[in-house]
């Protein structure tokens, strides 16, 4: 979906995370991720380079705080794709940035997408399900959700363009200080 927004044009600035896992076949560092050693990473953390991070299914992953101030700083949006747990670390220390959690229509649409990429092990594919299904109960983290359904991923991005226009005419306090 990130994808699609960026061959739209979408007005914003696409965070790349970090990992330490390895690239898969299609990916490309700097693209999709930044591929660092596990050692880097740690660096980054003591350091406090990171807005947010966590070890997601044995490897690491994480935010840099610097790519998210620039964007702040420029004036633009900055468009970050994490986790659960990665979204209520950043709700802590931005509270007023607007959270959207993006899912396919049910379980078995998820299913079927992570049998299709065919990148994870059976087990790993059997925790990210079971991962899946408790994040729903986290729901209140976040302030929309969008469907995106098999062969709609320009309706789930025309949502998101709506969502961010409209938190762009919200009227909140923290924002006319």
């Amino acid at each position: 979906m990130l994808n699609r927004m960026k061959e739209r044009n979408v007005p914003a600035d696409f965070i790349i995370t970090l990992t330490t896992r390895p690239p898969r076949d299609y990916e490309i560092d700097g693209v999709n991720y930044y591929f660092v050693a596990e050692p880097v990473f740690m660096k980054m953390i003591e350091n406090g380079e990171l807005l947010e991070h966590a070890r997601v299914y044995g490897n690491w992953y994480g935010v840099p705080k610097k790519q998210v101030a620039q964007s702040i700083q420029r004036g633009r949006d900055a468009i970050i794709k994490v986790d659960i747990q990665g979204a209520a670390t950043i709700k802590k220390s931005m509270p007023e940035a607007c959270f959207v959690f993006v899912t396919p229509p049910d379980a078995s649409a998820l299913s079927y997408r992570l049998r299709k990429r065919n990148t994870e092990s059976v087990s790993d594919l059997e925790l990210r399900l079971k991962t899946a299904g408790a994040e729903f109960s986290q729901l209140h983290l976040f302030d929309y959700v969008v469907l995106n359904c098999d062969g709609e991923v320009d309706a789930a991005v025309d949502d998101l363009i709506s969502i961010i226009r409209s938190e762009k005419l919200k009227l909140r306090s923290e924002r006319q200080a």
